[in-house]
């Protein structure tokens, strides 16, 4: 997974879980790749959808959206990788309007980050800043 992200323009930064509390990125878009084990996870904050990952599975979060691990597998294993010149930072509180004005501009990445130029984020990554199921709002 490294390999793939780093050849594709999605530096990898590093190799863990995933948090156990409700968290988002306001800096950058994120993608999740599942090295190892499986892990439960909760999409869009609190309430959110709660959705299964396992080896070789994939996950791309725009930039604001929230998530939590509700359970995982001892041998859990994640690379996470942002776009060139974005990070992860870890973001609890509900974001403010300065906050949600920045992350609607956050650039879209130029690359999928498994298939490169022309892959389906280019295809599928349509849906506007403000549909997207972010933290909870201030």
């Amino acid at each position: 997974m490294e390999e793939r992200f780093d050849a594709n323009g999605w530096p990898s930064q590093w190799r863990n879980g995933i948090y156990d509390f409700h968290h988002y990125h306001a800096t950058g878009h994120e993608v999740l790749g599942i090295a190892a084990g499986s892990v439960e996870l909760v999409i869009g904050g609190e309430g959110g959808e709660e959705i299964s990952a396992a080896a070789g599975d994939v996950l791309l979060l725009p930039v604001g959206t929230g998530h939590c691990r509700s359970s995982a597998r001892r041998d859990l294993l994640v690379v996470g990788a942002y776009p060139p010149g974005q990070s992860g930072d870890i973001m609890r509180d509900a974001p403010s309007a300065a906050l949600r004005a920045a992350m609607a501009k956050l650039a879209f990445p130029r690359l999928d980050p498994v298939h490169g130029e022309g892959g389906p984020v280019s295809q599928h990554w349509a849906t506007p800043f403000t549909e997207r199921p972010l933290a909870p709002k201030a």
